[in-house]
């Protein structure tokens, strides 16, 4: 009850989930976002594809059994989609079985101009996207279209899509092929599947941006998550071999060989920027 008096409780929704209380929303969200409206020289060439994986999940389980009310993070997807936009790519967008993307739409910015004129551009496809499985059958035949695989973040990155074959195969044909991998948050999360089969982790010895657990313990305690967390995304990808290039939820972002990576929703600006212009350099 005091919690609740502090604006420090976890709001209940209709479907029995979390979402954010007050206090984690007036700390975590913004109106706005800090996008920078960029007027890149266009990609005009053949391999203007960018394959986007989103969840279509939308509670996820703590320790605790609550719910927590997530998806995709609007920011972490859109800002960067925006910057690679403006770049001249297009986009893919799937899910793994097809159902429509998931977002977290109490953390979308509102008053972001830019963000909601993408969003609703996008929003058919976001509610009919492809089903991963027939991406995976396409790109067998279809290389030369396709300049990256983008990943947004969210917690929702971390429900089912880590244990996806179809994820997996995904990132072993973008690695194989020398497309770029592009994630942030808790969306290399994703990563984890090029390891599924017994098979080596595909970015042993990688160089990341990744949300820190440390980070995802305190959020508890002001109502932001309704318990803490299941699994700890980045002391696993430690445990793989990984080297995180970050220790706050910050706007570091990384490149990596092929793999370009950011730690956070701050750092979607940033990754976008990295992104767009990496992909501009490489494919001339």
């Amino acid at each position: 009850m005091l919690k609740k008096l502090l604006g420090l409780a976890p709001k209940l929704e209709s479907d029995g989930s979390y979402s954010p209380s007050k206090i984690a929303l007036k700390l975590a969200v913004s109106p706005t976002t800090d996008f920078e409206n960029i007027a890149y020289q266009k990609y005009t060439g053949s391999r203007s594809k960018i394959l986007v994986i989103f969840t279509e999940e939308k509670n996820m389980e703590m320790k605790n059994g609550k719910l927590f009310s997530t998806g995709n993070h609007p920011v972490e997807a859109l800002v960067p989609m925006l910057h690679l936009q403006n770049a001249g790519f297009e986009f893919e967008i799937a899910t793994p079985t097809g159902k429509p993307v998931v977002f977290e739409m109490w953390a979308f910015p509102s008053k972001d101009e830019h963000v909601n004129t993408i969003y609703n551009k996008l929003l058919p496809a976001f509610e009919a996207p492809k089903k991963l499985q027939d991406v995976v059958v396409a790109t067998a035949v279809d290389t030369s279209s396709y300049a990256a695989v983008f990943i947004p973040g969210g917690h929702g990155a971390m429900i089912g899509i880590p244990e996806d074959e179809n994820v997996g195969r995904i990132l072993h044909w973008a690695h194989d092929n020398d497309l770029f991998t592009i994630t942030l948050c808790h969306g290399p999360g994703s990563l984890l599947t090029t390891a599924l089969g017994a098979k080596s982790f595909l970015y042993e010895g990688y160089n990341m941006a990744v949300f820190p657990d440390s980070v995802d313990k305190q959020t508890p305690m002001i109502g932001y998550l309704p318990g803490h967390m299941p699994w700890g995304l980045s002391e696993k990808l430690k445990s793989l071999g990984v080297t995180l290039m970050n220790t706050k939820s910050d706007d570091t972002v990384c490149r990596d060989r092929r793999l370009i990576t950011g730690a956070s929703p701050a750092a979607s600006n940033e990754l976008g920027k990295l992104a767009a212009k990496t992909l501009l350099e490489e494919l001339k």
